[in-house]
C-alpha cells in the first residue's frame, strides 16, 4: 500500500517537474527570439538527404541522371558471354577489340 503513496507522489513531482521545464522552454523561447524545430521537420528526405535546395537538387539529379545514361553506354560496350548461366566478360573479343584499336590498319604483327 505504501509503494502506491511513493509512487503517486513520484508522479506528481515528475509532471510538476515538466510543467515548469516546458515554461521555462516557453520563455526562453520567446526572450531570446528562438524557433525551435520539430522533429518530423527535421527528418532526412529519401529524395534530399542533404538538404539541397530545389534548383541545387534537380541539377543533382539531372548529373545523377546524365551519369547513369553514361555508365550504361559503357557497359553496353563490354561484351559479354554466358557460361553455366552466368554472364561473364568475352576475354577474346575484348583482346580483339584491343587489337583493332592499337592496330587501326593491322598491318602490325601480334606478339605471341
Amino acid at each position: 500500500m505504501s509503494w502506491i503513496l511513493i509512487l503517486g507522489f513520484a508522479l506528481a513531482v515528475f509532471f510538476m517537474l515538466m510543467f515548469f521545464l516546458s515554461k521555462f522552454v516557453d520563455h526562453m523561447k520567446m526572450e531570446q527570439n528562438l524557433q525551435i524545430e520539430s522533429f518530423k521537420e527535421t527528418l532526412i528526405d529519401k529524395d534530399n538527404p542533404v538538404g539541397l535546395t530545389g534548383d541545387e537538387l534537380e541539377k543533382m539529379k539531372q548529373q545523377q541522371a546524365e551519369a547513369q545514361a553514361h555508365l550504361r553506354e559503357v557497359i553496353s560496350k563490354i561484351p559479354v558471354i554466358q557460361k553455366d548461366g552466368k554472364f561473364q566478360v568475352d576475354m577474346d573479343a575484348v583482346r580483339k577489340q584491343k587489337e583493332s584499336a592499337t592496330m587501326p590498319n593491322g598491318s602490325a604483327k601480334q606478339k605471341d
